[in-house]
């Protein structure tokens, strides 16, 4: 009250204040009597509890001409329509920072002053915003209010909903000045940003790995507690982020969202699909410093470079056999298992991992995308066409230690070393006789089953 009386004698020079004080003196003395019936919020203006009720029934009659968003109240297009103009008249004295509005600097402000009033009575987290704290309390209920009305899907911020229209609509404001991307959201923005300064300020205490977002941080330490708490009810796979479960998931309802416009392939995650267009346009933006291999994405060349330093951090616990990556180690696995979920259904025929099943398919469907450049020949899989590169190349990076025979691919140099190790694994289970390939094995197996006219033709002649 005695702020009233001080506006009174500050604006008038007299001890009576003009204005109408049955809302005016509410502002003083906190008295807040217009309630909202939907969530319970309270004003000390009708006009305030007015203009908040069109947040419940969707009503934005205040549209900006630029960019065409839309509005419950004049003064927020007001301070929106600053964004396009770059105004920003509200500086902070501290450190300097411009903002378009009178309440985001209070706001700011307080970041100085360390002054966090609203603490959440679950956790115990505090938040400068009261509006921050209601919509972290939604974490602890699960509820999410803000609805997407275009597809549907809720979330527990309306900022965070804000974002997601951005998908429908296209509109990514956010530019960035380095490389000319632009971004949907100011965060996504700000982390972007870090990619060319190469700041990491979020560290792992247990490995020393740097990250540009804390929530990437959170994510990363998981990897060393083992803790997978996104599980999936289908078949009990678990995963550290819920959205590589939600993606995983699309697999078991066949929901292929993403067509890749040039050939037709459809994928379960957009994420995938980006890193399929650079087939296509034969971009590998990842490059290997040591021997300069080019890679579509950065877990590849992460997954290479241990080729480079020997490293193998995931060893099976039957054999003693070490990985360069856990894929690799899980896949492996099967083999002890005798697990071949992934089935084909053209044959029945079935494999222990899903991209093998694939290359396989391309066999009924006589599909052969990869074709070499040099001599035309096509081939099913990328794998395929880069070791028949090599032929024209003349490549042989796989040497033998024992010898100095130099081989094209590696399986050939591992089946050529048991020429010195007099290794041979594998045997005949009809006859006993031993061979170093799986292939000649198969060959040999025609003998006993009469499948190979040739093999018998052979037999006879040696016989004469």
């Amino acid at each position: 009250l005695s702020e009233l009386i001080k506006h009174s004698k500050i604006s008038f020079g007299k001890n009576i204040c003009k204005k109408p004080h049955t809302e005016h003196q509410r502002s003083y003395t906190k008295d807040k009597r217009n309630r909202c019936n939907e969530c319970g919020k309270t004003f000390t203006r009708s006009t305030g509890l007015s203009e908040h009720k069109k947040i419940h029934n969707g009503e934005k009659p205040f549209e900006c001409d630029e960019c065409g968003r839309a509005f419950t109240a004049q003064g927020r297009l007001n301070e929106h329509q600053k964004v396009h103009t770059g105004t920003k008249p509200y500086k902070c004295h501290e450190c300097g920072k411009g903002f378009t509005g009178r309440g985001r600097l209070n706001e700011h402000q307080k970041v100085h002053t360390g002054d966090k009033p609203y603490e959440c009575n679950e956790c115990g987290k505090a938040f400068i915003q009261k509006g921050t704290l209601l919509e972290h309390q939604n974490v602890h209920t699960g509820e999410k209010p803000y609805e997407c009305k275009q597809c549907g899907k809720a979330f527990r911020q309306r900022g965070q909903l804000r974002e997601h229209q951005k998908i429908h609509t296209g509109e990514k404001p956010y530019k960035c000045h380095e490389c000319g991307k632009a971004f949907s959201g100011k965060g996504r923005l700000t982390d972007h940003k870090k990619i060319h300064s190469a700041d990491k300020p979020h560290k792992c205490s247990e490995c020393g790995k740097g990250f540009i977002q804390k929530s990437h941080l959170i994510d990363h330490q998981k990897v060393h507690t083992g803790e997978k708490p996104y599980k999936c009810n289908q078949c009990g796979k678990a995963f550290i982020k819920k959205a590589l479960l939600n993606g995983h998931q699309k697999i078991h309802t066949g929901v292929k969202p993403y067509e890749c416009d040039h050939c037709g392939k459809a994928f379960t995650l957009k994420g995938r699909l980006n890193d399929h267009l650079k087939i296509h346009t034969g971009e590998r933006p990842y490059e290997c410093d040591q021997c300069g291999k080019g890679f579509i994405v950065k877990a590849r060349l992460t997954e290479h470079l241990k080729i480079h330093t020997g490293e193998k951090p995931h060893k099976c616990a039957e054999c003693g056999k070490s990985f360069t990556q856990s894929g690799q180690l899980t896949e492996h696995l099967r083999i002890h298992s005798g697990l071949k979920p992934f089935k084909c259904s053209h044959c029945g025929k079935a494999f222990t991992h899903k991209g093998r099943l694939g290359e396989h398919e391309k066999i009924h469907t006589g599909e052969k995308p990869y074709e070499c450049s040099q001599c035309g020949k096509a081939f099913t899989q990328s794998g395929q066409l880069n070791e028949h590169m090599k032929i024209h190349t003349g490549e042989k990076p796989y040497e033998c230690k024992q010898c100095g025979k130099a081989f094209t691919r590696k399986e050939r140099l591992s089946e050529h070393q048991r020429i010195h190790t007099g290794v041979i694994p594998y045997e005949c289970s009809e006859c006993g006789k031993a061979f170093t390939r799986k292939e000649r094995l198969s060959e040999h197996q025609r003998i006993h089953t009469g499948h190979s006219a040739t093999t018998q033709t052979l037999r006879a002649i040696k016989n004469l």
